[in-house]
């Protein structure tokens, strides 16, 4: 390291001894079918697997443990909408620590239920995450609490930074890294414990390719930054400058992924791992797959950072990708307005043996003649040459088809 940064190794080697026992060491495994699909040896870091679904809990106790006894008793405040939200609560909760959180008033029910759920307090305040720290910050001076940032802290950096002590003394022999970046806490703590175990490691930062906050600080770029992204939990706007410092100095680059291959990696971790990871999680993933012709035959660790996903999005993601597959798409059929069309066509279908999900007709607004009628089907097919197949008998069968709804899917 040719500059003084404001964690050292030494911190990070403290931390995972202040949290051992009460931090689960999350299983760090290969995956064999991930290893085929990129043409990589593919390691999985499961922190989706920490009670409260999230890495964040390993610097929120490294910092509730580094407080003096005044300040446990006052209490602490933070500000999240998510993760770090309820590991801090939980530890605090367990620690006897009162612990304040501020939520912005836009926070899901759940999320605020589930904080209040470890016993904090909860807040919510301003209608974005800038205004309810600046919120947190005033409250928290007022009131003497100890204001614990969700990234922007060297102790709370150095708990991150265990995750990598983990996967490196399990698997030495890691050659690079694949880390989300939000505010840059878990890949600044990553890299300052990874680089000081083998200085010729690759770590490779990831970004939503909506929020790139960090690629911009770091290279000076002023890419647009905003938007719905199914990574919130890396969709940061504001980086912390002491983050900044330590990705300035040991990240080898940041890559972006689009919101198409975030969806893709989640539903991939679900249908090969088994396993379920938020946006963010899938982050590293998601960057294999969009560039893996550059990590070809590479060692690599990817961390599963949270797993706190609501239910409905996640349904939402693995329709998208079924569609995108080729398993779920929608045809539009015209056909003559009389009796036995419906039974025919659903025989064509049926006879090459897919699925017929969802059946309208729309009569009004449609270009068909006024004794025509255009058939709307949802249906289910194995893949995509399974797909082709049904659309060829209907052909066949003298209609006229058009396929709405399928993307490519091709890796």
């Amino acid at each position: 390291m040719s500059k003084l940064l404001p964690v050292t190794y030494s911190d990070v080697v403290r931390a995972a001894d202040a949290i051992r026992g009460a931090i689960i060491e999350t299983r760090f495994q290969p995956s064999r079918t991930l290893s085929t699909l990129l043409d990589a040896e593919i390691w999985l870091k499961f922190e989706n697997l920490q009670f409260t679904a999230s890495y964040k809990e390993r610097g929120a106790l490294n910092k509730l443990l580094s407080l003096t006894e005044a300040e446990r008793n006052a209490g602490v405040i933070a500000m999240s909408a998510g993760n770090h939200a309820q590991g801090v609560a939980y530890h605090a909760h367990r620690l006897g620590i009162p612990a304040t959180i501020v939520m912005p008033a836009s926070t899901p029910t759940i999320k605020v239920e589930n904080t209040r759920s470890h016993g904090a307090t909860v807040l919510l305040e301003g209608q974005t995450l800038e205004d309810a720290s600046q919120f947190a910050v005033r409250y928290g001076q007022e009131h003497g609490l100890t204001f614990v940032h969700p990234f922007n802290d060297p102790v709370v950096i150095a708990g991150q930074g265990t995750v990598a002590l983990e996967m490196l003394n399990a698997t030495p022999d890691l050659d690079t890294l694949i880390i989300p970046i939000g505010g840059g806490g878990l890949i600044s703590g990553m890299a300052i414990a990874a680089k000081a175990i083998n200085p010729k490691i690759k770590v490779i930062g990831v970004e939503a390719q909506l929020y790139p906050s960090m690629l911009n600080a770091v290279k000076k770029s002023s890419l647009p930054v905003g938007g719905d992204t199914l990574a919130e939990g890396i969709a940061v706007t504001l980086p912390g400058d002491v983050t900044k410092s330590i990705i300035e100095e040991l990240v080898d680059d940041i890559l972006l992924v689009s919101e198409a291959d975030i969806e893709r990696a989640v539903a991939l971790l679900i249908n090969i791992e088994k396993t379920v990871v938020e946006g963010a999680g899938a982050a590293g993933l998601a960057a294999l797959l969009a560039a893996k012709r550059l990590y070809k035959d590479r060692k690599i660790g990817l961390v599963l950072c949270g797993g706190n996903i609501d239910t409905r999005l996640l349904a939402s993601v693995l329709t998208r990708e079924m569609a995108r597959e080729g398993r779920l798409s929608r045809l539009s059929i015209d056909l003559p307005d009389r009796p036995g069309q419906l039974a025919r066509v659903s025989g064509l279908i049926g006879g090459v043996g897919a699925n017929i999900l969802e059946v309208y007709h729309q009569r009004i607004f449609t270009d068909v003649p006024a004794k025509g009628t255009e058939l709307n089907l949802v249906i289910e097919t194995r893949d995509r040459a399974h797909l082709d197949q049904v659309v060829a008998g209907l052909k066949g069968g003298g209609y006229s088809v058009l396929v709405k709804g399928s993307g490519s899917g091709a890796l």
